[in-house]
């Protein structure tokens, strides 16, 4: 029983650390390649949000949409979001997009 307790434990300790690192390195793509549109905080109240009407993460849109779909318009883009596929990673964006899952819980 002891034996399988501390395996959680250590299952539990590597599920948060790679969490952890997903958030900072999303957060540092984020910065760079994303915030000059939609806002550090996702709101998308910067001038080129605005000219682009981004829509804010906080949306129900973009709340309600999948991993997957927000994967699929950062790789292809989206209305007059450019493509950023061959420009990040799938790491990339996967950690980018937990960041932004961040941002919502703000």
């Amino acid at each position: 029983m002891k034996k399988i307790a501390c395996i959680a434990v250590m299952f539990m300790a590597t599920v948060a650390s790679t969490s952890a690192l997903a958030q900072s390195g999303g957060a540092s793509t984020y910065k760079a390649k994303c915030a000059g549109c939609h806002a550090a905080d996702g709101s998308g109240n910067t001038p080129a949000g605005k000219s682009t009407k981004a829509l804010p993460f906080s949306s129900p849109e973009i709340v309600s949409a999948s991993d997957a779909d927000l994967a699929a318009a950062t790789k292809n883009g989206k209305g007059k979001m450019p493509a950023y596929n061959g420009k990040l990673t799938d790491a990339q964006i996967t950690e980018v997009i937990a960041y932004i899952r961040t941002l919502q819980k703000k």
